[in-house]
């Protein structure tokens, strides 16, 4: 938790085959959610491959390089999500 009505989920897993529309066999949801709101996303999902959703719903094609590059952008934007929302 990074205070108390804002936390982070990460998940990334390995799957048999890409997801439609990626290039790579990891499946991704990487989420940043504040007063019960997603304000940030990262995932791949079939048909529309690897992407990021800011908070206001718009949709952003992510150029997945590998998993650690993924997390690093994250807790990037994460970070600057905190600093520019959070006294």
């Amino acid at each position: 938790m990074l205070a108390e009505d804002v936390f982070v989920e990460i998940r990334v897993w390995r799957v048999p085959r890409p997801v439609p529309g990626s290039a790579h066999d990891l499946k991704d949801s990487l989420a940043l959610v504040a007063a019960r709101r997603c304000v940030l996303r990262y995932d791949n999902e079939a048909g529309k491959g690897d992407h990021r959703h800011s908070q206001d719903g718009a949709e952003f094609p992510y150029p997945f390089d590998d998993a650690e590059t993924l997390i690093a952008d994250f807790w990037r934007e994460v970070d600057e999500w905190m600093a520019a929302n959070r006294s």
